[in-house]
């Protein structure tokens, strides 16, 4: 994960935790939608990263 990406997560989790807290239930929505795009970034990089790993392996062969 990025460090970006962890970021996000972790400003989520800090909302999340601020909206139960107080019962503001938007801002806890706010916060699981940031971790959640946190993740789905995450797998997105991961996903870049495998396919230029294999574009890589073929152009050495």
């Amino acid at each position: 994960m990025s460090a970006q990406d962890k970021l996000n997560e972790f400003a989520g989790k800090a909302k999340e935790g601020i909206g139960n807290a107080t019962g503001n239930e938007e801002l806890k929505a706010e916060g699981q939608t940031d971790q959640a795009q946190a993740k789905v970034a995450d797998a997105a990089n991961n996903a870049k990263d495998k396919v230029e790993g294999v574009k890589n392996s073929l152009k050495n062969d």
